[in-house]
């Protein structure tokens, strides 16, 4: 088929669909102008999924595998908790050739782990011959890019004898960075516009778990109440049952500073309270891209990040300097400012970032630069000797 400005049949393969892979998927079905059809296995178990979804997604009685009853498969969008390889291998015989795109929320090699788990490297294997596998790899971030073939690159030197050659390099000529598209728009437009009232008003929207290192902003926060600061905390985020203890001792603290703290079901509502917020922070060990802090951004929220991770990438240059932070000292004392008006942004400022934010990632500009991409894929493919009669 020419695939030139075509519609193309996609299925959409998620075998843990909750949280950003979720939102990830819907986001990107919702706004993409190709044919689009979701088989999703539920968000739990992770290991389980990575070692068994691609047998379940290659059952012959699973509508996708018909293209949803309509015309046949064009390609294959799935992720990094699936095993490419073994999808390929178990795929009809007539399938095997579709092309597959590997996305990659997170991986298994770099993930930081608590101090009572050990590394299992099997599930990273598996994301390095699922890459490759696929016909293209594609990371949320550069920095998540970079440090996952410096991490495969290790491992794989790890190995007794008879080391694959040329496999990081692979892996690399195929592989991109395709940002996620993050979509407000259930929200009204100018919401982020309205002046925020009352005190200053720290937003926390990260998952409640160790790999965000919530042990500085417990810190500064505690600090600017000892100092009899005016401001607030909102904290969103998921939360497990094995959630860090000093999440609930923190918020007991400082329960007189909090505004909310918790899970926030409904979309709407969540926005709703982002949007109200002044300062969005992170202070995590672990980010491979950021939906949270892209939509708090998006909604007017002054952001406050450490300059490492996928952090710089989000920020336009400009923007850079004042609102990285190269150490937890320095993230306490320019928190501290903001909270107390020295440093805090206009509302000028405000929309001109919300502004740059969503030309670089809204729903609006990515998902067609996404759609582009399969394009691409597909074309490539196609053009590819074998392909030609």
């Amino acid at each position: 088929m020419s695939t030139t400005n075509s519609q193309l049949r996609v299925a959409v393969l998620e075998p843990y669909y909750g949280g950003s892979h979720a939102a990830f998927v819907d986001t990107f079905i919702q706004h993409s102008r190709h044919d689009c059809f979701l088989a999703t296995l539920p968000a739990r178990k992770w290991k389980w999924r990575m070692r068994g979804s691609a047998m379940w997604f290659a059952m012959q009685e699973n509508d996708w595998l018909q293209g949803g009853g309509g015309r046949s498969i064009d390609v294959i969008l799935c992720n990094d908790m699936l095993s490419v390889a073994d999808l390929r291998s178990l795929l009809p015989s007539h399938m095997r050739n579709v092309p597959i795109v590997c996305y990659f929320h997170e991986n298994q090699l770099t993930y930081p782990l608590s101090d009572d788990d050990m590394r299992d490297y099997q599930y990273g294997m598996t994301n390095i011959t699922s890459c490759l596998a696929a016909d293209s790899v594609w990371f949320n971030s550069q920095a998540h890019q970079q440090s996952f073939l410096s991490a495969a690159n290790t491992l794989l030197k790890k190995m007794p004898d008879h080391v694959p050659t040329e496999i990081v390099s692979q892996i690399e000529n195929k592989s991109q960075v395709v940002y996620p598209a993050v979509d407000i728009s259930i929200k009204e437009k100018g919401d982020n516009q309205v002046p925020k009232l009352g005190p200053i008003t720290v937003l926390w929207c990260h998952r409640w778990e160790y790999d965000k290192n919530p042990q500085p902003f417990f810190d500064a926060l505690r600090l600017a109440d000892e100092m009899s600061l005016d401001f607030d905390i909102v904290a969103v985020g998921e939360q497990f049952r094995t959630a860090p203890p000093e999440f609930a001792k923190f918020f007991d603290d400082l329960k007189h500073r909090v505004r909310h703290a918790g899970f926030v079901p409904s979309r709407n509502d969540y926005l709703t309270l982002v949007s109200s917020c002044d300062i969005v922070v992170s202070t995590a060990s672990q980010e491979n891209f950021g939906i949270a802090v892209v939509e708090a951004m998006m909604l007017g929220c002054q952001p406050l990040f450490p300059n490492r991770l996928s952090y710089p990438e989000l920020l336009p240059s400009d923007f850079r300097d004042e609102c990285l932070y190269g150490s937890d000292s320095e993230f306490t004392k320019r928190l501290i400012s903001i909270i107390q008006g020295a440093n805090s942004f206009s509302a000028e400022r405000r929309q001109q970032l919300s502004n740059q934010i969503a030309n670089s990632f809204s729903a609006k500009h990515q998902v067609p630069r996404m759609d582009d991409q399969l394009q691409k894929v597909v074309s490539d493919k196609t053009c590819r000797p074998e392909h030609l009669t």
